[in-house]
């Protein structure tokens, strides 16, 4: 978009105070956020180390980062902060360390760390074995509510919620031995730092002199409390949000955040971004018609100067299966009628579950698809085991790396020497790693044993030293050579293949290594600093294959925020489906109202629902109900299929007509 309309205008070039941008979708926001950073630099004076921008995920961080550098050249963009919230919240802890009591080089736990250490307290202190999930899940919440350990005790009315906080209690305290932080306290640690010293609150607050916000109905209670922190008094900020679109009330964030806004800051100006520039008329005036439905603390209307387009359909289907066989079809007929690209097709759907028999039929009519929210490129063994030797060698008192890779490959160190390294650690109150060369081990220990654990921690030291004193990547590169990782891999693979694809994944993952050492502004070479951020890409985002690829692109309504397609199918659109049944019984219906209306707004020219008549259940057919939110979409915009009772012929000769109109795209036989 070359130019900005009006109120985009508006919304760049006013910076005397707090401004909320309730930007509708498509509406562009992001030209708004990179064209005010490059407006604050060039005519207000900012130096760009003065401003911070954050958002939630890396991609979105690049691609503003990207659009910014296009704007502001050279010298100019040096020290602009453009970043995720978690990203922001290490670089604060990373330079305040020392006050928090951390050493340097501190690990950040991922979900599946922190999972393995609770169940490792229930087990050691409850003896319990299940329900980790909900007590992991509970002191998530715990902590983006910034509730404290011992509030949470106070507070707990059932036994399971003091077993809960008792074990948040203890998780925190063995986080810390460990000198690690987990996901959610890379915004709590520094939300609790300010609090406790107005001073280092006070410096940062100098230092970030206008603060820019996207997506801010997403923020959580410790996110918008950072922000609040960090902005002070001058109140120097812009957030762009949209109410609308805020559908992960599930992961903590808070669309009445956008409401506190007024209330905290009174002279609070609101800037509306109305006009979309991604769909027709007439799908925008299907989602003005259905959000409307929800309450609203700001009113707004989308509307759109690329023409009122084609009706949207709502096909019903006799059973799932004549569902995914009619999307596919469609498609396909499409694809060879109109000439159009594959990738210009999305399909979207409540959950995971409906794109298995959704791939069986695009896999029979060999159509080439990317299903999104495969298996995350970090969650891979192979990553893990390369992760926990990087967490390793910046922080040796990490316990859950040494537990994962002190065995991979096999040293010949089993549970019960493990056993007793960690009885004697919880002693002497020491890491795993740094009792492993103390010699009051050899009292717990046969000899061989601890010769083994000693090998180990001295070939580590040595790496470290390698790492510190030369080239890093070179160390990196010779340590898994040493540990002979591509053998044990053929060892343990199904085959030579697999091994050798798992160890492209090894070596892909040090040249991610090496490109992040290779960013770092200052110029250091500061390996500490880029596996930090790697750990904490590692949490934020997945590794995708490449997107220019000619595929048909299945993914959870969820996933597909943030991105658009010519031509949208929503599939599964029946009660308790979407919306989903717990949303109905906890009588939440509005957050479904808006994952449909992100959905809907996903489509720029045609937009098509379906729904099954009935669907197979727990091994039984079960009557299916159409959605309500296609009872609230405008009537006269929609041509509704397969509900009509005509004559079977009619219906026999609509069925001849579309074979014969593929046979005749697809030309005479050969």
């Amino acid at each position: 978009m070359a130019s900005l309309n009006p109120r985009q205008q508006e919304a760049v070039n006013d910076i005397s105070g707090p401004l909320l941008v309730l930007a509708g979708a498509g509406s562009g926001k992001t030209s708004v956020i990179t064209r005010k950073i490059a407006y604050l630099v060039r005519e207000c004076g900012y130096k760009a180390q003065n401003i911070v921008a954050v958002t939630f995920t890396n991609k979105a961080a690049r691609e503003m980062k990207e659009r910014v550098g296009m704007l502001i050249k050279g010298k100019d963009a040096r020290g602009l902060t453009v970043s995720t919230f978690h990203n922001l919240g290490l670089n604060i802890i990373r330079k305040e360390h020392q006050r928090l009591g951390y050493k340097p080089g501190f690990s950040i736990f991922d979900q599946q760390d922190a999972q393995a250490l609770i169940t490792d307290l229930m087990h050691r202190d409850y003896g319990a074995d299940d329900g980790t999930e909900g007590i992991q899940s509970q002191i998530s919440s715990w902590k983006n509510d910034l509730i404290m350990p011992d509030q949470a005790l106070a507070q707990a009315k059932t036994p399971q919620e003091q077993t809960a906080a008792s074990v948040y209690m203890h998780y925190n305290r063995t986080l810390k031995a460990y000198n690690a932080v987990d996901f959610d306290d890379l915004i709590l640690v520094p939300v609790t730092l300010f609090r406790e010293h107005p001073d280092i609150l006070e410096k940062w607050q100098f230092r970030i002199r206008y603060m820019l916000v996207d997506e801010y109905q997403d923020t959580n209670a410790s996110q918008y409390l950072l922000v609040k922190m960090l902005v002070g008094n001058q109140a120097r900020f812009t957030v762009v949000g949209d109410d609308d679109q805020s559908i992960y009330a599930w992961r903590g964030a808070r669309p009445e955040n956008l409401a506190q806004l007024k209330e905290d800051f009174p002279n609070l100006k609101v800037v509306m971004l109305e006009q979309n520039y991604r769909s027709t008329s007439r799908i925008l005036k299907a989602a003005n018609t259905l959000i409307a439905n929800n309450p609203h603390v700001f009113e707004k209307q989308l509307w759109s100067e690329l023409g009122y387009g084609e009706p949207i359909r709502v096909i019903r289907c006799r059973n799932e299966e004549m569902e995914c066989e009619r999307v596919a079809t469609d498609i396909q007929t499409q694809h060879l009628k109109h000439k159009r690209d594959w990738k210009d097709f999305a399909i979207l759907y409540r959950g995971n579950h409906q794109s298995r028999l959704l791939e069986l039929k695009l896999q029979h009519h060999q159509i080439p698809y990317h299903l999104s929210g495969g298996t995350s490129f970090f969650a891979r063994q192979e990553v893990k085991d390369l992760m926990a030797y990087f967490r390793l060698l910046v922080n040796p008192d990490d316990d859950n790396a040494l537990l994962r890779v002190i065995n991979v490959p096999r040293r010949e160190i089993g549970p019960a020497t493990l056993e007793k390294l960690g009885t004697y650690a919880t002693t002497r109150q020491i890491s795993l790693y740094r009792a492993c060369s103390e010699l009051g081990l050899a009292e717990q220990l046969e000899p061989r044993y601890c010769e083994r654990l000693q090998r180990f921690g001295h070939w580590l030291d040595g790496v470290r030293k390698q790492c510190t004193q030369g080239d890093p990547i070179e160390a990196v590169r010779s340590m898994v050579n040493d540990l002979d990782y591509e053998n044990w891999l053929r060892q343990n693979c199904s085959s030579d293949d697999v091994a050798a694809k798992r160890m492209g994944n090894v070596w892909f993952l040090v040249e991610a290594l090496k490109n992040t050492i290779e960013r770092d502004e200052t110029g250091k070479t500061d390996i500490e600093d880029a596996i930090a951020k790697l750990v904490l890409r590692d949490m934020l985002e997945r590794h995708e294959e490449e997107e220019d690829t000619d595929r048909v692109q299945l993914m959870t309504m969820h996933a597909s925020k943030g991105l658009e397609y010519p031509h949208v199918f929503i599939i599964g659109m029946e009660e308790e489906i979407l919306p989903h049944r717990s949303s109905i019984e906890a009588d939440s219906v509005e957050e479904e109202r808006r994952l449909a209306y992100v959905g809907i707004t996903r489509a720029k020219r045609t937009l098509t629902f379906t729904y099954a008549a009935r669907r197979r259940q727990f091994g039984e057919v079960i009557d299916c109900l159409p959605s309500r939110f296609l009872d609230e979409l405008p009537s006269e915009d929609l041509e509704w299929e397969g509900t009509d009772d005509a004559p079977p012929e009619q219906k026999q000769a609509r069925g001849n007509s579309a074979l014969s109109d593929i046979r005749g795209m697809l030309g005479p036989k050969s």
